[in-house]
């Protein structure tokens, strides 16, 4: 059984701020581990976000760049171009498509738990980490109202400003109906499109602006450059893309700062995306637009 024996030690640790208390752990059959008490310094809160970047959004965002990169140095313009998400893994097999679909919905996820951990572990804000971004259940119809004005307000433009962003050049096509056709289908979107919701604006509003805030940066640099990282990584997409996505990001910070309730923006994209997917597949033979 693991014993713990907290242990006064004269001297002066590496910060100089005189004596402090460590904690040895001690295990039959293995050496003594001594472990000093956590230093939660700014700059290692800074560094705690670029590692969970790294391991989502922030990978997203260079795949991003470097696919960008492959679609300017094609021959083809971007407005003939094509990139689609939402795609079948093994059409010939429907019951192995729909793992793979699992796969790519709940893996992303373990970077919202990660940041929701790390929130509870290391600088834990007095509410909590839930309730410090508003993740909570006390205002049920206010978020879900707030959420439809946010989607409408970011949707209706968005879908004039993909529509500008072809016709000039700038964008790809972006086709999000690629799944195999199965009695699935529709859930799966519907579940991609959550998955996307809470990802992104746990991770990327929530998360990142607490932290921020804790490293003592002030409201408007960290919704500018959650906003610009949201916005890189959809370059894949084009340059319209970017430019739509990176003012979602600072209209859903804005928001944020204002009222510290993450809920309606994970509603709101969530209904943005299931509109966009499930939307696509119902109207693309009917709209010309849609390619």
């Amino acid at each position: 059984m693991t014993s713990s024996l907290l242990t006064d030690v004269p001297g002066t640790p590496p910060d100089g701020s005189g004596e402090f208390r460590r904690a040895i752990v001690r295990l039959p059959g293995w050496p003594d581990v001594d472990v000093l008490p956590a230093r939660p310094e700014r700059r290692a809160l800074v560094w705690e976000t670029v590692i969970v970047l790294g391991l989502s959004l922030g990978a997203s965002a260079v795949y991003a760049i470097i696919s960008i990169i492959d679609s300017l140095t094609k021959p083809v313009p971007l407005n003939q171009q094509t990139t689609s998400i939402n795609n079948s893994v093994v059409r010939d097999r429907p019951w192995l498509d729909l793992i793979y679909q699992a796969y790519y919905i709940v893996t992303p996820l373990v970077a919202v738990v990660l940041a929701l951990f790390l929130l509870a572990q290391l600088r834990r804000p007095r509410e909590g980490p839930f309730a410090v971004m508003g993740l909570d259940c006390t205002r049920p119809a206010r978020d879900l109202g707030w959420s439809v004005v946010l989607a409408a307000v970011i949707g209706i433009p968005g879908v004039g400003l993909y529509v500008v962003a072809v016709a000039m050049n700038l964008n790809l096509n972006v086709t999000t109906d690629n799944l195999l056709a199965a009695w699935w289908t529709i859930p799966v979107y519907v579940l991609r499109a959550a998955m996307n919701g809470g990802l992104e604006e746990i991770v990327m509003v929530g998360y990142l602006l607490t932290r921020w805030r804790q490293a003592g940066w002030g409201p408007w640099p960290a919704i500018v450059a959650s906003a610009l990282i949201r916005g890189t990584y959809h370059l894949y997409q084009g340059f319209g893309g970017f430019v739509g996505n990176a003012i979602m990001g600072v209209v859903f910070g804005w928001f944020y700062a204002k009222t510290k309730r993450v809920w309606p923006l994970v509603i709101a994209h969530t209904l943005l995306d299931v509109v966009s997917f499930v939307g696509y597949s119902l109207l693309k033979d009917h709209l010309g637009w849609l390619r």
